[in-house]
């Protein structure tokens, strides 16, 4: 500018820009070891030149209306996606790992120990078959046994039942973060349609999205005025600018199945459209990998009802005669869950059947016998394993699922470490870097001050000469 105003006016600028600077380099410094806080820098421009006689003269400089926010929206579309994975594997980790301990056989009280004495059992009897004592000892091995069962089944219920907790849970969090981006929507709009920057609220609005997609696989994108939109459950909308949609949970063929419910409240089944996130890793240990093991637990112990049933008391054929010549099944029930000694063999252990020929009794052992050799007999798999080898088959899968979580859990962990630490190098606040910053718009705001100072001599000499 060409007088000493305009000095001044140059110098009142320069200080308003470079402490508008300090400020944002303050603020990033507070927020060094904020979660989710991208560094923003003011960015500097020449202020409009004017025009003085045949002369363009410079009017200082001046802040950009908008703050720079370091921003990467591929890496962040990145770590949500691999955010869906982590807690889908998590959620398997976390269900599977309580699993594991059910068939934990290291401490020698499951359901493999109980088989090994149950048939131990029968083999004592097939030495002395008419020996109380080793009836009396057949009757606890087979109650330890059924309890062992009916226990083992009852806790993998629980275990589905806690699932069903978790995801009714899981839901209610879904519709809280999904209002809170609607609300961080609104208010995001509001501050940029009027031409300012809403840096603040977009972070917190990413940190809400990414905790989102550590429940549910979802699909979101911004529209033209700031919006975020997000869809799950295959392009069932969930938010939209200020408005949102409902999930809910009901119980269906006995478990917990989740629901999108449109703008007149009318559900919508969308459990097996959801691919990822915690909801999807509870609900497929839930549905498949946990109904997988009781299936095999159900078809073991009811293999072990026919199978010694056959031999103890066939209705049509009988084989098996107690010590009165009596024939009873040995077993009640049809599975793991409902498998039990009978109750007349509990009142009287005579009723167990080691003979096979009435006309033999009480000496007669073959069927203690052939009740014994079940342990080693081909009857499971289609005739291709025993008893023993098709449970320990089962554990080993158990062990093999968990394995399976743990490993996908830990890669999918490294993954986000990975996202999260490029996402610093772009978002993230150095201090080192900060601090250079701060002297160099501090050197600057001394010099603007130096400036209006000089500027504020020249008019009082002026003033002076005038006099």
């Amino acid at each position: 500018m060409p007088n000493i105003a305009g000095l001044l006016y140059i110098g009142r600028n320069a200080l308003v820009t470079q402490q508008k600077a300090i400020d944002i380099t303050g603020n990033n410094i507070a927020n060094v070891n904020t979660p989710g806080y991208s560094r923003q820098r003011l960015n500097m421009e020449q202020s409009t030149p004017i025009r003085d006689l045949n002369t363009t003269m410079s009017t200082g400089v001046r802040a950009q209306q908008k703050i720079q926010r370091f921003y990467d929206q591929f890496t962040t579309n990145q770590l949500n996606s691999e955010n869906e994975g982590l807690g889908r594997w998590e959620a398997q980790k976390t269900a599977l790992g309580k699993i594991e301990v059910l068939f934990d056989e290291v401490t020698g009280y499951g359901l493999s120990e109980a088989m090994s004495g149950y048939w131990t059992a029968w083999q004592d009897l097939s030495n002395n078959p008419s020996g109380h004592v080793e009836r009396t000892n057949l009757l606890s091995a087979a109650q330890y046994l059924t309890s062992t069962f009916n226990q083992l089944s009852g806790n993998i219920a629980d275990a589905q039942a806690d699932i069903d907790t978790n995801v009714v849970n899981i839901v209610e969090d879904v519709n809280r973060l999904a209002s809170q981006i609607a609300e961080l929507n609104t208010k995001i709009t509001q501050v940029e349609v009027t031409g300012h920057n809403a840096n603040d609220y977009r972070d917190q609005r990413d940190s809400a999205i990414f905790e989102l997609s550590k429940l549910i696989d979802i699909n979101s994108f911004e529209d033209g005025d700031g919006n975020a939109t997000i869809m799950v459950g295959g392009g069932k909308p969930l938010v939209e600018g200020a408005f949102t949609w409902n999930l809910s949970t009901a119980e269906d063929g006995g478990v917990q199945k989740v629901y999108w419910e449109d703008s007149s409240s009318t559900p919508h089944d969308i459990t097996d459209r959801i691919e990822s996130g915690e909801l999807k890793g509870w609900m497929e240990t839930r549905d498949v990998v946990i109904n997988d093991y009781m299936t095999r637990l159900d078809t073991l112990a009811g293999a072990i009802i026919q199978e010694v049933n056959a031999l103890h008391n066939d209705a049509t054929t009988p084989s098996g005669f107690g010590l009165d010549g009596s024939q009873n099944d040995f077993f009640t029930g049809s599975n793991a869950g409902d498998i039990a000694v009978n109750s007349d063999i509990l009142a009287d252990v005579n009723l167990i059947a080691a003979a096979g020929d009435a006309a033999a009794l009480p000496g007669d052992n073959s069927v203690a016998i052939a009740i014994a050799n079940l342990q080693s007999a081909l009857t499971m798999s289609g005739g291709s394993a025993s008893f023993d080898d098709y449970y320990t088959s089962l554990v080993g899968d158990v062990g093999s699922d968990v394995q399976t979580a743990n490993l996908n859990y830990d890669h999918q962990s490294s993954m986000i470490q990975h996202l999260e630490n490029y996402r610093e190098e772009v978002s993230g606040v150095s201090l080192d870097e900060e601090m250079v910053n701060l002297v160099k718009f501090q050197h600057a705001y001394n010099a603007a001050a130096r400036l209006i100072t000089v500027t504020d001599e020249m008019m009082e000499t002026i003033i002076s000469i005038a006099r």
